[in-house]
């Protein structure tokens, strides 16, 4: 008998990196912030590299794991990864783990995160307004089953609308073994380049 293991895995997954574009309109001043990010979705990938921190529990069966991996991503090589350090269930590192950045290896090999933007036809959107601090909070509803895209909320400045972080749970699951996975993604400008944060360590707990 097959046993699904009812984990949580909150991870700093995939995915899409953004270039900067130069200049925003001056029409930028009038629009709301939804609408000054919005007329940044014509941002393509860029490379990156990031470490990667990935933890998952199952109270169920009393069992742990931990992963530490180096993921680089780019057009001429699409997505690799190296684990450096790692401990706990072998077989959750294998069946969650693994299984999940193999899935995302696939997904590049296939040209799948150019499907990711965050944009009309992958999302609908709703301006949750503004919060502390200099960033305003969107809430974003994917409009299919993906594994690239989050249900949750974008992060984004206020006065240009440029993403600073993702927090959500994907849309699909990346393995049958994989109940829920939960998302926080944090970015930079390296260059002018947006670029996922090279070094985001996140942590999970069982979903049910």
């Amino acid at each position: 008998m097959i046993h699904r293991i009812p984990t949580l895995v909150l991870l700093t997954a995939v995915v899409a990196a953004w270039s900067g574009t130069g200049d925003v309109s001056a029409r930028q001043s009038f629009a709301t912030v939804l609408e000054r990010f919005l007329m940044r979705s014509d941002e393509g990938p860029v490379p990156y590299r990031a470490l990667r921190h990935l933890e998952a529990r199952n109270q169920h069966f009393g069992a742990s794991a931990w992963m530490d991996v180096w993921t680089e991503a780019d057009d001429a090589g699409g997505f690799r990864y190296q684990v450096v350090a790692e401990g706990g269930s072998a077989y959750i590192r294998r069946r969650v783990f693994i299984a999940a950045l193999d899935g995302e290896q696939k997904l590049w090999r296939d040209g799948e995160p150019k499907r990711s933007r965050f944009d009309h036809t992958n999302y609908s959107f709703k301006d949750d307004g503004a919060i502390e601090g200099e960033l305003a909070s969107l809430a974003i509803t994917p409009k299919r089953k993906d594994m690239l895209l989050v249900d949750g909320w974008l992060f984004v400045k206020k006065e240009d609308g440029d993403l600073v972080r993702i927090e959500g749970r994907l849309s699909k699951n990346p393995s049958f073994w994989t109940r829920r996975v939960e998302i926080v993604r944090r970015y930079g400008r390296v260059g002018g380049a947006r670029c996922v944060s090279p070094a985001d360590r996140s942590r999970a707990a069982r979903s049910r």
